[in-house]
């Protein structure tokens, strides 16, 4: 219990300090949600058929239980290291991210359903590895918004950018930008983002990470070109604020496709 309540400790501490204080007196739709993102490797074969239906039988009724959601399942296209798949779990308090694991094995429910993932033996193991980070959401994105396609099942695709700055003085100024003008040039270009989120704990920080949707690769590219030819983007780009340095040394971009039992 006591490394559970420091790890917790822990967790908001960073969380205040890199996304703010989220005020009980903002109305529900404004308060800022945080992110877990889990990223499952794969061999081609039969894992990932065992991942999808632990996905759709276990891992989302269970985290609906725990009134998380909608929960975004993926599977990677075009990025490296395929099959992989992404779970995007949202979540109003931080401890209750951080300590999914502990709860869902305290879940009778969802260890029945779990059994053949869970328990798969180590000559067959159900994947190769998990990774997960912990993310706030953006002052100027507080939630997770699911395209209009979620809710029918439609054709859509995803791109999830992650962008690592080198420094934290650059990873600020870069969030800013993000709030302070960007989003709005992302709506002017047509664009549907999915969430922003400011990287609290994982892999390559001081980075954030946005998704953005669309119905297939010729819209995204269409609109990406609306986006690079907006003068306010140019202009943007050049402010001192935040055209006096290289603010982003790198650039991830991935593109996803939603699994049968995606929520987004």
């Amino acid at each position: 219990m006591q490394r559970r309540q420091f790890l917790a400790a822990s967790l908001a501490s960073s969380a205040l300090a890199l996304a703010g204080k989220v005020s009980a007196e903002e109305p529900e739709d404004k308060q800022r949600e945080y992110y877990q993102l889990r990223r499952y490797t794969m061999q081609t074969g039969p894992q990932t058929g065992l991942t999808e239906k632990y996905f759709s039988e276990a891992m989302l009724p269970a985290l609906k239980r725990m009134e998380m959601g909608p929960i975004g399942a993926f599977r990677l296209d075009i990025g490296p290291e395929t099959p992989t798949f992404y779970l995007l779990i949202p979540g109003r308090h931080l401890e209750a991210l951080a300590t999914i694991d502990l709860t869902l094995a305290q879940d009778s429910v969802f260890m029945d359903a779990a059994q053949p993932f869970w328990n798969a033996p180590a000559i067959a193991p159900a994947f190769l590895r998990v990774e997960s980070s912990l993310h706030a959401a953006f002052e100027g994105w507080p939630r997770i918004t699911p395209p209009a396609g979620a809710a029918t099942k439609a054709k859509r695709i995803f791109q999830m950018r992650t962008y690592e700055s080198p420094s934290y003085q650059d990873h600020v100024r870069k969030v800013e930008m993000f709030n302070s003008a960007e989003m709005e040039i992302f709506k002017n270009a047509g664009f549907h983002p999915v969430f922003f989120g400011d990287t609290l704990l994982g892999p390559r920080t001081p980075s954030l990470t946005y998704m953005l949707s669309f119905t297939d690769i010729d819209a995204l590219n269409a609109q990406w070109d609306v986006f690079k030819a907006d003068p306010a983007w140019k202009k943007l780009q050049s402010s001192p604020r935040f055209g006096f340095e290289a603010i982003v040394s790198n650039i991830s971009n991935l593109i996803l496709s939603p699994l049968s039992m995606s929520q987004i």
